[in-house]
């Protein structure tokens, strides 16, 4: 299923998406660093956005099927920018936080982790980007 994503510039290196099947849209601006205003997500931070929410979806459907409440389970992902050979994403370092309470089989949770790990947008990425996904469970 192909879905259709829109985006015009809105100059001073913003740009405004927006979400074929739905019409929902996002703005986006170039960071700090690289000559934007930083006032919103950057390109490369929506690809840091897209592998941790991919996570979370992933672990949401396995969680529903087992009847398994994951709620306030976190991820936090840290995005490291790299300047050569040219400047693109070098880490995506990434931090699942789960309940111990909701989630205390360990066959359950190396299933969980391992799932995660198969996300559609982690497995997208380029093998030159450090992108390891770490769990905690408290």
């Amino acid at each position: 299923m192909a879905v259709e994503i829109q985006a015009v510039y809105t100059g001073q290196l913003g740009c405004t998406a927006t979400h074929g099947p739905s019409g929902n849209r996002l703005t986006t601006d170039a960071p700090l660093d690289n000559g934007g205003k930083g006032e919103s997500f950057s390109p490369t931070d929506l690809v840091a956005t897209a592998l941790g929410t991919c996570v979370l979806t992933i672990l949401g459907l396995i969680s529903q099927r087992h009847e398994i409440d994951l709620s306030g389970c976190e991820v936090k992902v840290t995005k490291e920018m790299i300047q050569k050979p040219v400047r693109r994403i070098g880490g995506l370092r990434t931090v699942v936080t789960v309940s111990a309470a909701a989630v205390p089989d360990e066959s359950m949770r190396s299933r969980m982790e391992a799932a995660a790990r198969k996300c559609p947008v982690h497995q997208s990425l380029h093998p030159d980007i450090d992108a390891p996904i770490d769990f905690v469970y408290v």
